[in-house]
């Protein structure tokens, strides 16, 4: 797939890793659509600095708010040739201590990505009979990791939904694949303790972080090349886990 203004989504698209590959996509040519739920003012910034570029906003968890989603794309837009679900939410706890709320509210968003998915297949790409699913997971959703039961499941989840889909998916034209990134140096990695830095960067034979751009090159390549890459699962971790 060559972009010609093609257009790409990018769920949870206003910072981070998102942020990163609404960068990535427009530098490939793609119009983005940089969806946020809650931090308006850097997806504003962002989208000021990407050509063509148009904001969605909108809860993912929503069901509502993925119809309305996908209507704006429909008449922001007209097409939609790659979607990017990197939308997330994680609740951190000790799983005897956690509440079924917060499992829930973890759920709901991987809900949403299928919901979403299956809008974007229906409305657009099944009629195009093309177009890319890129879902963001993590590598704990394979290695598990203490305190984020929920979150560990809902990635695995996501791994399970990108494999299974591409299978439904082989002889209908579109490429549906997933990148689980490791310890990436962003705001939400930012905030973890020092001790608990270095004990995961102690499991990282690369001996460092990785950038929300390293995983942003891998989803601008599946995004516009990877023409034979389908059900993958594409682990960016600096050795972390091997797949």
């Amino acid at each position: 797939m060559t972009a010609e203004r093609g257009v790409a989504v990018v769920t949870g698209g206003g910072t981070g890793i998102g942020a990163a590959c609404c960068r990535a996509l427009a530098q490939e040519g793609f119009r983005v659509g940089v969806h946020y739920r809650s931090s308006e003012e850097a997806a504003r910034k962002l989208a000021a600095q990407l050509p063509g570029a148009f904001l969605l906003q909108g809860d993912i968890a929503q069901p509502d708010d993925c119809d309305r989603l996908i209507g704006e794309i429909k008449e922001q837009a007209g097409r939609l040739d790659v979607l990017v679900n990197n939308a997330g939410l994680n609740r951190n706890g000790p799983m005897l201590t956690m509440k079924l709320d917060d499992y829930d509210a973890v759920a709901a968003v991987a809900r949403g990505t299928w919901y979403l998915t299956k809008l974007a297949l229906r409305r657009f790409m099944f009629r195009a009979e093309s177009g890319r699913i890129i879902t963001i997971s993590s590598v704990v959703g394979h290695t598990g990791n203490p305190g984020q039961v929920p979150y560990t499941m809902a990635k695995a989840a996501l791994d399970a939904m990108t494999k299974s889909l591409a299978q439904e998916l082989g002889t209908r034209g579109v490429l549906v694949n997933a990148v689980a990134p490791g310890f990436i140096d962003t705001e939400m990695t930012g905030e973890l303790p020092a001790e608990v830095r270095e004990s995961i960067l102690a499991r990282v034979p690369l001996g460092r972080m990785g950038l929300a751009e390293e995983v942003a090159d891998v989803v601008a390549f599946l995004a516009t090349r990877g023409s034979y890459v389908q059900g993958s699962v594409i682990h960016v971790n600096g050795g972390m886990f091997g797949g």
